[in-house]
């Protein structure tokens, strides 16, 4: 129920959707607004350039945890299976309860500053060591989110992993996979994104050739 403070046109485009779908509520549609913490694990369509994911791959290929800020900003924290919880939840939810209502998915004590996730993964990945960029600076994209409206309203959505399970799940995928640094631009968005503009396969305005 707090203002909006989007920092990115990311964050912008997430308020115009909200605003835009609240529009169209009625006796007929029911949209509900699912704000998930950071998510984080093991998927068929892997994304290494989020926190808990990233910082895990880099220990498990290079044994270095690499921190390109000063690891101060806050990230809460959310593990994929639980956000599948989460949708089952709000589906199966009487429409009372979810009708035209915004609910923040995570729990809140997996707020995390980042420096406390990279030493979650120090400690997991054996002989991994944490690497702070000596050009490291703050990041304006810090935030802490309560989860106790999500917690009263769709309870069977709690979320059970924590980041320190997480992790212990991804480095064992990721040392069975035998995961190195050269493969990470295939699971990083915007590295992807510019392969396929490269081979040809999507155009300048991102549509598929």
């Amino acid at each position: 129920t707090a203002p909006f403070a989007p920092v990115t046109p990311y964050g912008e485009s997430k308020v115009l959707a909200e605003e835009g779908l609240s529009s169209l509520a009625d006796k007929s549609f029911s949209p509900t607004y699912l704000r998930f913490a950071t998510v984080y694990g093991i998927s068929p369509a892997l994304r290494l350039d989020v926190v808990v994911n990233n910082l895990t791959a880099w220990a498990v290929a290079t044994g270095k945890i690499v921190l390109l800020s000063d690891g101060t900003p806050w990230r809460p924290q959310v593990h994929v299976s639980d956000v599948v919880r989460a949708f089952v939840a709000a589906l199966e939810a009487p429409r009372h309860v979810i009708h035209d209502e915004a609910f923040n998915v995570g729990r809140t004590d997996e707020n995390y500053q980042v420096k406390d996730i990279a030493l979650i993964v120090e400690d997991v990945v054996s002989g991994s060591v944490l690497d702070i960029s000596p050009a490291a600076g703050p990041d304006t994209r810090t935030y802490r989110v309560d989860f106790s409206k999500r917690a009263a309203a769709l309870p069977d959505a709690v979320p059970a992993t924590t980041v320190r399970r997480g992790v212990e799940e991804l480095s064992a995928a990721f040392a069975a996979a035998d995961l190195a640094e050269d493969q990470f631009p295939r699971y990083t968005r915007l590295d992807e994104i510019r392969r396929l503009v490269d081979a040809g396969r999507l155009s300048e305005d991102l549509q598929w050739r």
